[in-house]
C-alpha cells in the first residue's frame, strides 16, 4: 500500500543561473536546475532518494506540519 506525503519546498534563484530548492522538514534535502520545472522534477528525486535511505536505516519519515503562505505589503 502506498501512501502519499506532501512537503513544503523553496526554490530560490541560484547566482549562477538556474534554481536551487530546499526542503525544510528533510534536513540536508536540496536539489537544483535550469528551470523551476525541473528543478522541482529534481526536488521529488531527491525527497525519494532521501525517504529511501530513511526507510533503510529503519528511522521514521518526518512529517511536514509547515503550512507556508505569501503575503503582500505595501512598500
Amino acid at each position: 500500500m502506498r501512501n502519499d506525503i506532501r512537503y513544503s519546498a523553496t526554490v530560490h534563484d541560484a547566482d549562477e543561473g538556474g534554481y536551487w530548492v530546499e526542503v525544510p522538514a528533510l534536513p540536508g534535502c536540496y536539489s537544483q536546475g535550469d528551470t523551476i520545472d525541473q528543478t522541482l522534477e529534481n526536488a521529488i528525486e531527491a525527497v525519494e532518494l532521501y525517504l529511501d535511505t530513511l526507510r533503510e536505516e529503519g528511522r521514521a519519515i518526518p512529517k511536514d506540519e509547515d503550512v507556508v503562505f505569501q503575503v503582500t505589503v505595501a512598500v
